[in-house]
């Protein structure tokens, strides 16, 4: 679905006069081109990968001393489709329309196999996109089928199709209502440019299939993102946050992909946390937004270079992004007092729409791209000082290739709460400081950031949202706080608003987990999601059958497959900013996704 702020932004432009049917009156449905995917059912579908396909006479067969070979494969292909007179997907404004291209976008295909077990594959796309989607994954797996018997080995378990979350690109390919309104429908042209082009490039990474060796490493990455939602993030407990030197992560993790036949490598796949907010509000030129910077530094380099493969692709994915930004310099109020934004709701006098973040080049006057240039030149110098590190200093893959990915009701779960109590999930609904927006792109009218209880913003807004759906009071109980401003998970006319059905999917190459993740987990949220991976994996001893010697490492990549808004901790949702405000599912959003993937995980043992 469209991105989390364009809960902010889609609030507030749409919410303005009656939201979606002021806009559905004037605009009309979308029936031309229009898509709708519903998933099937939510039962699980966890399994090990299906359908081996081709002979296997002529693959390289893994001796016993060498169990660290895989089948690589990685790919790279346009999916930019139209630049101009459609919405950008990312701020939820309807007025930034697209005027041109800054960027072509990218999708990235890194594929790894098991070379003795063809149907064991893992599939990871990222695509220069504000999210993977519903429709848009729909739409691949459907292709993949058409491709041919070869290709039947990617199917839903093992295919993971994430974003940047670049807020540059264009939008209106979407599978839910609420991010179409803003874009006044669904443009059949931006989708299938987005899935021809994912195919184009698992097409390219297939063929070029080759045995390999993987390595990891990680370095520091220091001065391109901040927490632009600090006050929720210091509602976390003392003990908890005092594990951790930053209160955003600054890991970037680097997978390498080197060809075994020459020694040259295929490519890179890295996972670090930092919003595609860098071009602002007012930007209206299709660009991959600081990721995409990073990703084509990184792969002019390498050519430049000639370090590795031709066809050498660089993959910058998102991790636990939710309350991160790039704009490094914080928050100031922009009405002439130079003052900083106050610390716990984000507002400038008695309203948020002159607080806006500061990039390290915010005085260039050009919709952010100078800022853009540096937060992705800073993570590209990062990434490529790693690089060269690992001729020496990696951590050598081993292990089997295994994935899961299953379908999970979200708006009615009973789960078990840390606390030993039963507690759970409810139908999707959005806060009032959902449509206050962010530092990185803030909101209209009087809506605030860390609004709970009763909400504190004009009464009009009780009537819009009533016009829409009435909450009920089980509703407002199991979101409470949370205010709520849209019921939209109790919503379906003429669709469905936002997703209730979510995928779950976690993959595994040796050692190696990914968490792929539908929502933007918040910085707190991603820690302790991949914290309770690594202790359950461990408790399993599922990576031990590689090597004692190699703990879990555990990665989390998204917004993923499905797009769900955010997921912030517990404590983070009390306090109702917009990360909080914008959890889907009630409070126990993330307890949920905790424990339905560290359930699943006994799959990915051999």
């Amino acid at each position: 679905m469209a991105r989390s702020h364009i809960a902010a932004a889609l609030a507030v432009a749409c919410l303005g006069i009656l939201v979606t049917f002021h806009l559905i009156s004037q605009f009309g449905l979308p029936s031309v081109g229009f898509f709708h995917f519903q998933q099937s059912s939510p039962e699980a579908t966890a399994s090990p990968n299906q359908v081996p396909f081709g002979p296997t006479a002529s693959r390289p067969v893994k001796s016993e001393d060498d169990v660290s070979m895989y089948l690589l494969g990685t790919g790279k292909a346009d999916i930019t489709g139209p630049v101009v007179e459609i919405n950008l997907m990312g701020y939820a404004d309807p007025n930034q329309v697209g005027s041109g291209l800054r960027q072509r976008l990218y999708s990235r295909a890194f594929i790894v196999g098991d070379i003795d077990k063809e149907e064991e594959r893992t599939l990871y796309l990222v695509l220069d996109t504000q999210s993977g989607d519903t429709a848009v994954r729909h739409g691949i797996l459907e292709g993949l089928k058409e491709l041919g018997p070869e290709y039947q080995v990617y199917g839903k378990s093992n295919v993971a199709v994430t974003g940047t979350h670049s807020h540059s690109g264009p939008g209106a390919w979407l599978n839910y209502l609420l991010p179409q309104i803003t874009s006044k429908g669904f443009d059949a042209q931006s989708y299938r440019a987005i899935v021809d082009g994912a195919l184009l490039s698992i097409k390219k990474a297939h063929e070029a299939l080759a045995p390999g060796y993987l390595t990891v490493a990680e370095t520091k990455i220091h001065g391109a993102n901040i927490n632009r939602s600090l006050y929720a993030y210091l509602a976390n407990p003392e003990k908890e946050r005092a594990k951790y030197q930053h209160d955003v992560d600054k890991t970037l993790t680097m997978l390498r992909f080197r060809r075994a036949e020459d020694g040259k490598d295929m490519g890179v796949l890295t996972w670090f946390p930092v919003h595609g907010t860098s071009m602002l509000g007012n930007n209206t030129l299709i660009s991959g937004d600081n990721k995409g910077v990073a990703a084509m530094l990184f792969e002019k380099d390498m050519q430049s270079q000639g370090e590795g493969t031709e066809d050498f692709v660089a993959g910058f994915s998102q991790a636990n992004v939710g309350d991160t930004s790039p704009n490094v310099l914080g928050a100031y109020c922009e009405d002439g007092s130079g003052e900083k934004c106050n610390f716990q709701d984000s507002t400038c006098g008695k309203g948020n729409k002159m607080c806006h973040g500061r990039g390290p080049m915010f005085r260039q006057k050009d919709q952010g791209a100078s800022s853009c240039l540096e937060i992705g030149r800073r993570q590209y110098v990062g990434a490529k000082a790693l690089y060269l590190s690992m001729t020496t200093n990696n951590v050598p893959i081993k292990g089997p290739v295994r994935s899961f990915h299953t379908y999970r009701d979200f708006s009615n779960m009973t789960i078990q709460h840390p606390n030993g109590s039963l507690v759970s999930t409810c139908p999707a609904a959005l806060g009032y400081s959902f449509a206050a927006g962010t530092t990185d792109g803030p909101g209209a009218f009087d809506f605030k950031q860390n609004n709970t209880g009763s909400p504190d913003a004009n009464p009009v807004w009780s009537v819009v949202r009533n016009f829409l759906r009435e909450p009920s009071e089980s509703q407002k109980a199991c979101h409470a706080p949370k205010p709520i401003l849209l019921d939209v998970g109790e919503i379906e006319r003429p669709y469905l608003w936002t997703p209730d059905i979510v995928d779950i999917q976690v993959l595994r190459i040796g050692q190696l987990l990914i968490v792929v993740s539908p929502g933007e987990a918040t910085t707190m949220a991603g820690r302790r999601w991949k914290e309770s991976i690594s202790h359950t994996a461990s408790a399993l001893a599922l990576t031990s059958e590689a090597d004692d010697e190699n703990p879990p490492i555990v990665v989390l990549g998204g917004p993923a497959n499905t797009y769900t808004h955010y997921i912030a901790t517990e404590e983070e949702y009390n306090i109702q900013r917009y990360e909080g405000a914008s959890t889907l599912y009630g409070p126990h959003t993330l307890n949920a996704y905790i424990g339905i993937t560290t359930s699943l995980l006994p799959y990915l043992q051999t």
